[in-house]
C-alpha cells in the first residue's frame, strides 16, 4: 500500500470500485508522500489533511464510487478559493492575515460534487505572476527531476506535486503558459483550455481576458476525466460558454489517421536548445507513423506575441490588483499620514517585486497619452495573432511545437533579468492571445535527464482533437510513465 499515490486516476478508480483499496488509504498514501518528499521540492504551501481524511472516511462508508473522481485526492493551486481553507495567492498581501476564503470556486465545488478530495494548496508565483514560482512568498518550488532547477510557473507547485506523486492530480491556471510550461519542465500532462470552457469564478485573477482554469495529471486519459468534471457553463461566470461539454474520454481512442499536423517555422528559432528541437522532430515522426500528415506552416505574427502579451497582461494586472488595499481584507500597515500614504505603505510591504513591476508597467500603458500607443495597439496585434491561427486551422487540425525553448532552468538563472524570464514564455503566449487551447505532454529527456515537453495547439473548442492526438502519441511512447527519484 506504500505506492498508492503513484496511481493514475483510472487505476485508483478501478481499485476503489473493486474495494481493493479504500479512499482513506489512498489519501493517507498521498499525505505520507508529502511528508516524505515535500521538504525537497516545496510544492505544498497549505495542508488540509485532517479534513481530507474525514472526507475520505465518509466516502468509504457510503461505498459508492460511480464517478471516476470519487475518493481521489488532489491539490489546488493557491489561487482557488475553498471555503474554510487558507488561500493566499502566495503573496504577503494575504499571507500576513492568513486569508481564509468564505466560499468555494466553481471548479472546487464541481470536484466536491464528484467526490474528489482536496489535500491543500500548492505553491505559485505571487498572484500567478511569473514563470518559475520564484516570486512566491513561500520560496521557489523545485523540479523533482533536479532540485537545483525550477519546477516552472506559475503552476509550478501543482506540476511538481503531480510529478513527485504527492497527489493524483492538481489544479492550475494558465494565462500565458502557467500550466503548460511547468508540465513540460516536470514531465506531466497539462492543458490550457479554450477561453470560456471552464469557469474562473472563485479563482484569484491576474489578467481576466486571458486567465483559464485547468489542471495537471499523469497522462492524457486522466486529463480527459478531469476536464469532463470541471468544464461547462457557469451562471456565476458570464465569460463561460453554453456549448455542450463533449465526452472527452470516449473520444480518446478514435485515433489520428488522416489528421493534419502543422509545424510552425517560427517556433524553431535560433536559441532553441538542440535537444528540444530534436525531441520535437522525433515526435513529429511518431505522429506520421500513426497515420497523420505533418506539414510546415507559418504563423507570421509570432514575433510580436511576447511584446503584445506583456502590455496586455500588466494592464489587466494593474486593474485587478487595485482591490488589495488593506482596508477590506488582507495586509495592512499601521501609521499613515493620509489615504494615499496608507495605500503606498500597504502595497509596498505586501506586494513582491514582480507584482509591483507589472502594476507599474500596466498603469503606464493605460495612462492618458499612452493608452492608444500601447494598450490599443497591443489589442490590434492580438487580433492579427488570432488571424494567423484562424488561417492555419483552415489547412491543419493541430499545430505541433515545443512548450519551452529549453528544459527547466537553474534556480536564480534569471534573478536579475526579468526580460529573460519573460522570454521563457515565447512558445506559450500566442495561444492565450488567440483564445485557443493547447496541450503539453512529455516527449523526451535531455542528456541531463530533464523532461522535454511538446505542445499541441488546436482551434477554439478543439480540446477533443488535442486529447485524441495526445492519447495516440502516449500509446506509442512511454515518456509519460517516467518518474523522478527523490
Amino acid at each position: 500500500m506504500d505506492n498508492l499515490s503513484s496511481f493514475t486516476i483510472t487505476q485508483a478508480h478501478e481499485k476503489l470500485k473493486k474495494k481493493a483499496i479504500s479512499s482513506v488509504e489512498l489519501v493517507q498514501s498521498c499525505i505520507d508522500r508529502i511528508e516524505q518528499v515535500d521538504s525537497k521540492i516545496n510544492a505544498v504551501v497549505h495542508r488540509n489533511f485532517e479534513e481530507a481524511l474525514a472526507c475520505a472516511k465518509e466516502i468509504d462508508d457510503a461505498g459508492i464510487f460511480d464517478h471516476p473522481l470519487t475518493g481521489i485526492p488532489y491539490l489546488a493551486k493557491d489561487v482557488f478559493c475553498e471555503k474554510g481553507v487558507k488561500t493566499t495567492a502566495c503573496s504577503n498581501v494575504l499571507r500576513s492575515k492568513d486569508y481564509v476564503a468564505p466560499f468555494d470556486s466553481t471548479t472546487t465545488t464541481r470536484l466536491k460534487a464528484a467526490g474528489a478530495i482536496s489535500l491543500g494548496k500548492t505553491n505559485t508565483d505571487e498572484f500567478t505572476q511569473g514563470a518559475s514560482t520564484e516570486s512566491s512568498c513561500y520560496g521557489v518550488s523545485c523540479c523533482p527531476w533536479d532540485t537545483a532547477r525550477v519546477a516552472g510557473g506559475s503552476s509550478g507547485g501543482s506540476a511538481a506535486a503531480v510529478a513527485a506523486h504527492e497527489c493524483l492530480f492538481a489544479l492550475g491556471t494558465d494565462t500565458g503558459g502557467s500550466i503548460r510550461q511547468p508540465a513540460g519542465f516536470c514531465g506531466c500532462t497539462g492543458m490550457r483550455v479554450t477561453y470560456g470552457r471552464t469557469s474562473r469564478y472563485g479563482v484569484m485573477s491576474m489578467a481576466s481576458s486571458l486567465d483559464t482554469i485547468g489542471g495537471l495529471t499523469r497522462n492524457v486519459e486522466d486529463y480527459a476525466l478531469l476536464l469532463s468534471a470541471i468544464a461547462g457553463n457557469d451562471p456565476l461566470d458570464a465569460t463561460t460558454s453554453d456549448r455542450e461539454v463533449p465526452d472527452y474520454v470516449s473520444a480518446l481512442k478514435e485515433g489520428i489517421k488522416g489528421m493534419k499536423i502543422g509545424l510552425p517555422k517560427e517556433y524553431f528559432i535560433e536559441g532553441i536548445d538542440p535537444e528540444v528541437e530534436a525531441a520535437i522532430r522525433v515526435a513529429a515522426d511518431v505522429f506520421t507513423s500513426l497515420g497523420a500528415t505533418v506539414t510546415d506552416i507559418s504563423l507570421p505574427h509570432t514575433q510580436y506575441a511576447i511584446a503584445t502579451y506583456y502590455i496586455i497582461v500588466p494592464s489587466e494586472v494593474s486593474s485587478n490588483m487595485a482591490r488589495y488595499d488593506g482596508i477590506r481584507y488582507g495586509h495592512s500597515e499601521g501609521e499613515a499620514k493620509d489615504l494615499i500614504d496608507y495605500y503606498f505603505q500597504t502595497r509596498s510591504a505586501g506586494f513582491g517585486d514582480e507584482v509591483k513591476r507589472r502594476i507599474m508597467l500596466g498603469t503606464y500603458a493605460l495612462s492618458a497619452g499612452y493608452f492608444d500607443a500601447y494598450y490599443r495597439q497591443a489589442q490590434r496585434v492580438r487580433a492579427l495573432i488570432k488571424h494567423d491561427f484562424d488561417e492555419a486551422f483552415k489547412n491543419v487540425d493541430v499545430i505541433l511545437s515545443p512548450v519551452s525553448p529549453t528544459p527547466a532552468f537553474k534556480i536564480g538563472a534569471h534573478e536579475n533579468d526579468p526580460l529573460a524570464l519573460y522570454l521563457e514564455d515565447i512558445f506559450t503566449v500566442s495561444q492565450p492571445l488567440a483564445g485557443v487551447p493547447a496541450l503539453s505532454i512529455p516527449c523526451g529527456f535531455s542528456k541531463e535527464n530533464l523532461p522535454i515537453g511538446l505542445q499541441l495547439t488546436g482551434p477554439q473548442w478543439g480540446e477533443t482533437t488535442l486529447l485524441q492526438a495526445g492519447y495516440a502519441y502516449e500509446q506509442s511512447t512511454d515518456w509519460h510513465q517516467k518518474t523522478p527519484e527523490l
